[in-house]
């Protein structure tokens, strides 16, 4: 491919805050953008150059994005498929199709990890198809306690039922209105982390070291991003894998590749196995907005535009901590504004709100990134900040 050089215009399909900070990377970088959401008020669209409101398989607004733009990109994984196949007839779009239809399919994104379990050395959790009333039945019993997860369009803890007795299972899959679903054993589950990959359209591969990550009601809470955050062999482990998992589908773009780790029954031994995959940059990964000297969108852009992919390095010990829209609440239900003067003068705090003009409990509202010479340093503004906003369900996440 040939280089998209700044002063082009770069396209990307979502206006949601992911947009908006690949929007805030590709401007600083010299390019102009253009979004294409159908929400008139979308954080991304706010700040682009230009914001085509159409549906996202709207033919004219597609066609109205292939003539404002060099090369497009997502920001999310349930953009339609077809409409990226359609916009690569004309132009480069990174990530494919194929790619992002694989991450829009439980079903179809397991069985590529299952394909590539030989090259990346890590396995997904034990699991099985559930399509029809036969499949039900044919659950194996091992396979519980379990979680049914909808094949598609779930995401945050959505679309997932826990069930520990075929009962159960056959109740859950009722609830979730029979569609197609996955259901995964449930493992003994130590913590989670993630590994940021970005690959060009040359096969050239980069990738940032894994981050751990903590979760509050099935919704990111916590990243913890700095060297000693996992264990350095089973990090090492995690960073191959994910490298595999996305140069075994020829990715191109920025992905995110997510992984649990479980444990022995013994508890002292520790396992990876591969849970998800977004083809798209990640809430676990904003910390390289002020950790790195390249952020994951810096690397969105780049890939897309055929750009060299620089090794991104990381000059400080970084926490993220996700923003929800409860915490424009107090505890009577009245909205508020959260104190940020306070939040504001703690030592390495960096503060990144995405546009939204409604908190609804929930919501990601923005994030908080916080760095610093020491860890110990930036644990204890980090506790703070939790203090100050009122943070729920954060007593360990914070701990090394």
């Amino acid at each position: 491919m040939k280089p998209v050089l700044p002063g082009a215009t770069l396209g990307v399909m979502g206006g949601g805050q992911l947009g908006r900070m690949f929007v805030h990377a590709a401007q600083r970088l010299g390019y102009f953008t253009a979004v294409l959401d159908p929400d008139p008020h979308s954080p991304a669209g706010l700040v682009s150059h230009h914001h085509i409101h159409t549906a996202y398989t709207d033919a004219a607004g597609l066609e109205r994005l292939v003539s404002l733009c060099a090369a497009i990109t997502t920001e999310f994984e349930n953009v339609p498929a077809q409409a990226l196949q359609a916009l690569a007839a004309s132009r480069p779009v990174a990530p494919g199709a194929a790619c992002v239809a694989i991450a829009q399919d439980r079903i179809e994104e397991k069985a590529h990890f299952s394909a590539c379990a030989a090259s990346s050395g890590v396995a997904c959790a034990p699991h099985a198809v559930i399509r029809s009333d036969a499949n039900l039945q044919a659950v194996p019993a091992d396979l519980l306690p379990g979680i049914l997860k909808t094949a598609r369009m779930g995401y945050d803890g959505k679309g997932q039922v826990r069930v520990s007795t075929r009962q159960e299972l056959v109740d859950a899959w009722a609830q979730l209105q029979r569609v197609p679903c996955v259901l995964e054993k449930m493992l003994p589950l130590h913590a989670e982390c993630s590994v940021l990959v970005a690959r060009g359209f040359d096969g050239a591969m980069v990738s940032y070291p894994p981050q751990r990550n903590v979760h509050v009601d099935g919704i990111l809470a916590v990243t913890h991003a700095y060297e000693g955050c996992l264990p350095t062999e089973l990090a090492a482990r995690a960073q191959a894998a994910g490298l595999a998992i996305a140069a075994q589908i020829g990715y191109v773009g920025l992905m995110c590749v997510e992984f649990f780790v479980v444990q022995s029954d013994q508890g002292q031994v520790f396992d990876l196995v591969v849970n998800e995959m977004a083809p798209r940059p990640h809430n676990s990964g904003h910390y390289t907005l002020d950790a790195c000297d390249h952020s994951q969108f810096d690397l969105q852009v780049c890939a897309m535009a055929g750009l060299p992919l620089s090794q991104p390095r990381q000059h400080s010990p970084a926490l993220m901590l996700n923003l929800l829209g409860d915490i424009w609440f107090d505890a009577q239900g009245q909205e508020r504004t959260p104190d940020w003067a306070q939040v504001l003068s703690l030592p390495g705090t960096h503060l990144h709100l995405y546009g939204k003009t409604q908190a609804r409990k929930g919501r990601k509202m923005g994030h908080l990134t916080l760095t610093g010479p020491t860890l110990a340093g930036v644990q204890a503004s980090a506790r703070r900040c939790a203090e100050l906003l009122g943070l729920p369900g954060l007593d360990n996440g914070l701990n090394t």
